[in-house]
C-alpha cells in the first residue's frame, strides 16, 4: 500500500524525498525579496470544509506545508485566519529545525500576523516559539498598539489599510527576505492588487465540495496576473501540488 504522504512528479519515478521536494520549492537567490502564498482547495474551488482550509488537507499537502515553512525568513497570515484556523504555538518540529540551522537560518521561522484595526489578544501572541511580529497601520487604535508591543514587535505599514508593498519591503530590510504567506483570502487578494505575489503553491485537494465556501481570493475586483506553471506533483490519493511562479512580464 502506497505511503499516503506519498509525492511524485507528474511522470511518476521513485517518490520524491523531502530534500528533493526541498531541492524543487527552493528560490534560487534568497537575498531577493520574494513573497510566496500557500493554499489548499477542493476541485469545484471551495477553499475551506466546514469553515476551515485545514479540513481539505491531505497526507501530501500537511508533509510540503511543513517543508515551504522550512524554507521561508517569516510566515506571513492574516489575523482573521490566525483567529478561524486557531494558529497557536506553532514551532517547527525538531528535525525542522536542524535542518534550518544546518542552512544558516533561525531554527524557527517568526510569524508575522497582519491587522489594521489590532484586533488581537496579546495572551496569545505570548504562545508563539519566537516573538511574532505585527503588521499594522497608522490608524490602529494607540492603546491596543501599546498591548501588542509587550508581546510582539509591531511594524507599521499603511495609513488606515496594509500596504503589502510596504510590508515586503520593511520584511526585507528585517532580513526577512523569503516571505512565506498562509491566508487569507482578503489579505491574498490585497497582495494581487498590489503586485507582490511572486509566487503560488496550490494543492488541489481530491474532492468536490459544493456549497458557498469562499474561494482562495476574496475580493470583489478582479485584479488578473499571469502565473507560469513551474511543476505538478502528485500523490496517490489523488491530490496534485502545484507550483506557479509571476509570468515574465
Amino acid at each position: 500500500m502506497a505511503d499516503a504522504s506519498e509525492i511524485h512528479s507528474l511522470s511518476a519515478g521513485a517518490p520524491l524525498t523531502n530534500e528533493q521536494l526541498l531541492a524543487s520549492y527552493a528560490v534560487a537567490d534568497r537575498s531577493v525579496p520574494w513573497l510566496r502564498a500557500n493554499f489548499v482547495s477542493s476541485i469545484d474551488g471551495a477553499a475551506t470544509h466546514e469553515g476551515v482550509s485545514g479540513g481539505l488537507g491531505t497526507d501530501s499537502d500537511g508533509r510540503v506545508f511543513g517543508l515551504l515553512r522550512r524554507l521561508a525568513d517569516v510566515i506571513v497570515v492574516g489575523a482573521g485566519t490566525v483567529r478561524q484556523e486557531g494558529y497557536r504555538n506553532l514551532a517547527l518540529d525538531e528535525e525542522s529545525a536542524g535542518w534550518r540551522t544546518s542552512q544558516g537560518l533561525a531554527a524557527q521561522p517568526p510569524f508575522a500576523i497582519v491587522t489594521a484595526s489590532l484586533r488581537l489578544e496579546p495572551g496569545d501572541l505570548g504562545s508563539y516559539a519566537t516573538r511574532p511580529l505585527v503588521v499594522t497601520t497608522e490608524s490602529a487604535p494607540a492603546e491596543s498598539r501599546k498591548r501588542i508591543e509587550e508581546v510582539a514587535d509591531v511594524i507599521v505599514a499603511g495609513d488606515a489599510a496594509v500596504d503589502t508593498v510596504e510590508m515586503k519591503h520593511l520584511l526585507a530590510e528585517r532580513g526577512l527576505v523569503q516571505q512565506h504567506s498562509e491566508g487569507g483570502p482578503t489579505l491574498f487578494a490585497t497582495m494581487i492588487a498590489q503586485g507582490i505575489v511572486d509566487e503560488l503553491c496550490l494543492t488541489v485537494s481530491p474532492r468536490l465540495e459544493g456549497g458557498s465556501a469562499r474561494r482562495i481570493v476574496d475580493a470583489a475586483d478582479a485584479t488578473p496576473q499571469n502565473m507560469s506553471l513551474a511543476h505538478a506533483l502528485s500523490a496517490p490519493d489523488g491530490t496534485l501540488l502545484l507550483r506557479y511562479l509571476r509570468a515574465a512580464r
